[in-house]
């Protein structure tokens, strides 16, 4: 069989078998449904607990900001250095 018969024979049999395409997706991690629950119990977090995260996150992005301008301070200096060498060659 060609290509083009197998595909119109396989879509006449699925149409033919008249499947519900709501009830599959029912059953699946993410489906759909009446008792489905939206909300979540999440614990609650201590101010001690909050003001850990709060300060490690700033230490965090402090030394991301150290690294990230010293790798372009290098690199403007080596740009620089670059340009002066190949201008006086």
């Amino acid at each position: 069989m060609p290509l083009g018969e197998s595909m119109i024979s396989s879509l006449k049999s699925n149409q033919s078998i008249k499947l519900d395409k709501s009830k599959r997706f029912k059953k699946t991690l993410g489906g759909y449904g009446k008792n489905k629950k939206t909300e979540f119990d999440f614990p609650a977090a201590s101010p001690e607990f909050l003001k850990q995260i709060r300060s490690k996150a700033e230490k965090d992005h402090k030394r991301s900001q150290i690294i990230f301008t010293a790798f372009f301070i290098v690199l403007f200096i080596l740009a620089i250095y670059a340009g002066y060498f190949y201008n006086i060659i």
